[in-house]
């Protein structure tokens, strides 16, 4: 069933989130201090059975020079340099098998699918934080200097940067995507990297979080209204933090073509959540509704629609 406001409640909507006024004093010195580290950037050849694709084991240096880890996939023998996909995985997850998630590169594109640390990859999170609730929302949220989404975020646009630095890749023509949590860690790139070429947020996560914390019955989010259950004072203090970090402050500040979508049967993240971030949104942009579907929203229909939207973008032949 439905899950949220109905369909014309949805696109009358405006959150009333407000960023705070060092939030981009906040994020420029954030950023700088992870690029005083070397890239460091490495590639590994992996041996696949692939036969049209190459694949490499990258590593590049995110927040404090912490080593991240992504997969490169590229169309074998095809002369560069080349358009880029980077993208980030839902919550918990991991970049999985080098042998998924092949319809980027097998489009023609350089395909950079980040580990995102400290879930359930390859990628730990050498940074310790305070009392959380199970899983990962709640870490190091009781300020903005520990809290878990700083160091994923700064992960994110480093990425960026390690994908531009990629012999294959043309650096002018790169595209962050995601889903859930991976769509909303693609929406705080657009924010934190402006130059980007193009943008995917396919039901995104860590959008509105007052209001998701209120309405999200599931998990992810019922971790925030837990843990708020259980630290009465703290409320004040969290969403201080939040606003630091909710996508709706990088949705004001992104510019490049965007595709969104969102399932009016999702019970993972709120509709109207998803519509907030859209509605502040700076850049071009479209949004897909999918009236009964959920979490998945549009699934492979919104990656065709993307694969088709991207290649005049990208300038991909």
């Amino acid at each position: 069933m439905q899950t949220d406001l109905g369909l014309d409640a949805l696109w009358e909507y405006r959150s009333d989130y407000a960023a705070p006024l060092d939030f981009d004093a906040f994020w420029t010195s954030t950023l700088a201090e992870a690029r005083d580290h070397d890239l460091a950037l490495k590639l590994t050849p992996v041996d696949t059975p692939l036969r049209t694709l190459d694949v490499f084991d990258v590593t590049f240096a995110g927040f404090g020079g912490h080593p991240i880890r992504a997969w490169l996939r590229v169309p074998r023998g095809v002369e560069g340099p080349l358009p880029a996909i980077v993208q980030f995985h839902g919550y918990g997850g991991s970049r999985g098998s080098a042998l998924q998630e092949l319809h980027w590169a097998s489009a023609g594109y350089a395909h950079l699918q980040v580990d995102v640390r400290g879930q359930g990859g390859v990628t730990p999170d050498p940074v310790g934080s305070g009392p959380a609730y199970p899983g990962h929302l709640t870490r190091g949220i009781e300020s903005r200097e520990t809290y878990v989404y700083r160091r994923i975020f700064t992960d994110a646009a480093r990425a960026v940067d390690a994908a531009r630095a990629l012999p294959q890749v043309d650096p002018a023509r790169v595209a962050v995507l995601g889903n859930s949590q991976g769509g909303g860690i693609a929406l705080a790139t657009a924010g934190l990297v402006p130059d980007v070429a193009a943008l995917h947020a396919q039901a995104p996560f860590l959008c509105d979080f007052r209001r998701a914390s209120l309405i999200g019955g599931e998990r992810p989010y019922v971790e925030l209204s837990r843990f708020l259950a259980d630290h009465r004072d703290a409320v004040g203090r969290v969403f201080e933090t939040l606003s630091y970090f909710d996508g709706l402050g990088f949705a004001s500040r992104a510019t490049a073509p965007a595709w969104f979508s969102a399932g009016l049967m999702d019970g993972i993240v709120p509709p109207s959540t998803v519509f907030g971030a859209y509605h502040v949104y700076k850049g071009p942009k479209q949004l897909a509704v999918w009236e009964y579907n959920g979490h998945e929203a549009g699934g492979p229909d919104d990656i065709q629609a993307v694969l088709e939207g991207f290649r005049p973008i990208l300038e991909l032949t």
